[in-house]
């Protein structure tokens, strides 16, 4: 393990601007779950914990909504929703949480962060997508539609790769900026057609919103590709 995480920061290194790296935002990671709990929840704490705590940034992980509260958000420059599921917030820290994001705060949804809040509408436009279904877990061709963006400039133009793949519910909106797609022809299961988004990015309502579908099973989390793409995320979404 120890040789892999090497490797990640090797990567980080080359792929991760100086200037990005010298002003590390601090973060919090939330993984409360009112639905199906994935297994890999606390490898992928633990894993970004480790690639961002090695680069100045400081962490925190909870599964404690209390802390979705004005002052207690203000300490943060992103929240990362990891694999959540289900209704995770009360109306006050919904609240809080919008007023976190219009005044500039980031957010990272990993996975199942879209099978999350499905009765709260401004929760669903932050995410950009909603979960619909998904096939079994296997091998599939995922097509990099952008490799100049932080989150996937790693990445080879063609990344093939095994995990759980979503159908969304719609596609994400217009303005959101399509980074991952995902070849139905490659897999079986698919039923959102030749355009079938994977991950992207955009702003929304005065904050910065990054989200991967990636990242189901734990072994994701021992792939340098996967961690260099969560990593960008992360320091796209913190930066204001």
């Amino acid at each position: 393990m120890q040789r892999l995480v090497s490797l990640v920061f090797l990567l980080a290194f080359v792929c991760v601007p100086v200037a990005a790296r010298s002003q590390q935002p601090r973060v919090i990671v939330f993984s409360k779950t009112a639905g199906y709990r994935h297994s890999s929840i606390e490898t992928g704490i633990a894993l970004v914990k480790k690639i961002a705590q090695e680069q100045g940034i400081a962490v925190d992980a909870t599964e404690d909504a209390s802390v979705f509260n004005d002052a207690n958000l203000r300490r943060y420059r992103e929240v990362v929703f990891m694999s959540t599921t289900g209704d995770v917030l009360d109306s006050a820290q919904q609240s809080a949480f919008q007023r976190y994001i219009r005044g500039g705060g980031g957010y990272v949804g990993v996975h199942s962060a879209t099978d999350t809040e499905y009765d709260w509408p401004w929760y669903g436009q932050l995410v950009a997508a909603y979960f619909k279904r998904h096939p079994a877990i296997q091998d599939a061709r995922v097509d990099v539609r952008d490799r100049t963006f932080i989150a996937t400039k790693c990445l080879p133009a063609v990344w093939n790769r095994r995990d759980e793949w979503y159908d969304f519910r719609a596609e994400p909106p217009a303005d959101a900026k399509i980074l991952l797609t995902i070849d139905e022809k490659s897999y079986q299961g698919g039923t959102m057609g030749d355009f079938h988004p994977m991950s992207w990015y955009h702003t929304f309502d005065g904050g910065r919103a990054f989200y991967t579908e990636l990242g189901h099973t734990s072994e994701s989390y021992s792939d340098p590709l996967y961690l260099e793409h969560l990593l960008g995320g992360i320091l796209w979404a913190a930066s204001r």
